[in-house]
């Protein structure tokens, strides 16, 4: 009766463990959210009761070794964090959900193990790296940079709005956001929000987006926080 409660304690602890960081995921809108986080850190868990069921039972704790198939969980479950993985524009989303998700399998493990107190503080860990941290390092980054608003008018042409991301790109430049505010005969007028570092002269970015092909006019302006 005790080895049946334990069992159900921990894959229930297992499942609230890996649901509760699938929750925050989900929030985000991310591609494994809930269940997918939930499912890995319940697996995980019954993979490491199996582990040592065989152990104890088939091995009479003396022939075999429970972390071997524990151990491929940890390599395994990198095929599923690098479906998470996907490339956007010049960088790649998805790499902390996939991160996200080997803990998870950890955490899984560990509380199959029966190291419940371990599992616990992990999981109360990995909420403040997930909730905390990405707001202090948004203001890390940006510590360096200045907030301003580009008005760029071009020609009203295929590849234009690309071909100003990538110069922007050249210089360390991040965008926050675009939008369109007038377009009228063949020209249209482009608000971009950027964030600019410090040590970047305007004068370097103006000079360089007047050279490029169907660029009209560039204005820079400061933007309050």
């Amino acid at each position: 009766m005790e080895y049946y409660l334990s069992v159900t304690l921990r894959l229930l602890l297992a499942a609230i463990l890996g649901g509760l960081i699938g929750l925050e995921r989900e929030s985000g809108n991310k591609a494994a959210g809930l269940k997918t986080h939930t499912l890995v850190s319940l697996g995980s868990c019954l993979i490491m009761i199996t582990s040592i069921d065989i152990f104890e039972t088939i091995g009479r704790g003396f022939i075999g070794d429970p972390g071997r198939i524990a151990a491929q969980v940890v390599s395994g479950i990198g095929f599923l964090g690098a479906g998470t993985i996907l490339r956007s524009g010049f960088g790649v989303k998805g790499l902390t959900t996939a991160a996200s998700l080997w803990l998870v399998a950890a955490i899984g493990l560990t509380v199959g193990l029966g190291s419940y107190f371990a599992a616990t503080i992990a999981t109360v860990i990995v909420f403040i790296i997930l909730l905390v941290l990405p707001r202090f390092s948004q203001k890390v980054k940006y510590s360096h940079h200045q907030l301003k608003t580009i008005e760029i008018v071009i020609l009203d042409e295929p590849g234009q709005l690309g071909a100003i991301s990538s110069i922007l790109g050249e210089f360390d430049v991040d965008i926050r956001s675009v939008r369109m505010v007038e377009a009228h005969d063949d020209v249209i007028k482009f608000i971009f929000s950027v964030f600019l570092p410090n040590k970047l002269n305007e004068e370097q970015i103006q000079e360089r987006l007047s050279r490029a092909k169907g660029i009209k006019q560039i204005v820079f302006a400061k933007t309050e926080d």
